[in-house]
């Protein structure tokens, strides 16, 4: 299991359940590292979505505790239930939101993160991974600046 996000200088990662900057490159880097894949995802987040729509070309699954019905999501109750469903899986991908990202990355053997050079009011963080000695930097996948904010696509490994 393998988690993205983008993270701020801070290591926010959103305000009243949306991003406050995002930036078209880490979109595009995410469209295309989890196109394929089952992707995890929050209720919050999942309103988030163009439409509230299931993301195209992933198994869309949502952890609530809810229950319902969204159309084109598999809904989960539990991380149990959650690893149950994914066990055999090859690709799956964690995407947010905060408290998603908190129950899941003790299951996650890699992070992408973006990192956005800027710091906008945040309400939900990720746990610095820099200043965690379970994670380890290993590899910047691309650099660049868009609207003049430098940002940096970052690959992570627990050590």
């Amino acid at each position: 299991m393998v988690l993205i996000a983008a993270v701020y200088d801070d290591w926010g990662i959103g305000a009243d359940g949306t991003q406050p900057i995002a930036l078209k490159a880490d979109r595009k880097f995410f469209r295309e590292t989890t196109r394929g894949a089952a992707v995890i995802a929050g209720r919050r987040t999942v309103a988030d979505f163009p439409g509230q729509k299931p993301l195209p070309g992933r198994q869309n699954i949502v952890l609530t505790r809810k229950g319902g019905e969204l159309p084109g999501f598999t809904l989960c109750g539990s991380i149990a239930e959650v690893l149950a469903l994914t066990k055999d899986m090859e690709n799956v991908m964690v995407i947010g939101g905060g408290s998603v990202y908190a129950q899941l990355l003790p299951y996650c053997d890699g992070a992408y993160i973006t990192k956005v050079h800027t710091t906008p009011r945040s309400d939900t963080y990720l746990p610095n991974l820099d200043a965690d000695p379970q994670w380890q930097l290993a590899q910047i996948l691309q650099s660049g600046e868009e609207e003049g904010i430098p940002y940096e696509m970052c690959y992570y490994r627990r050590a």
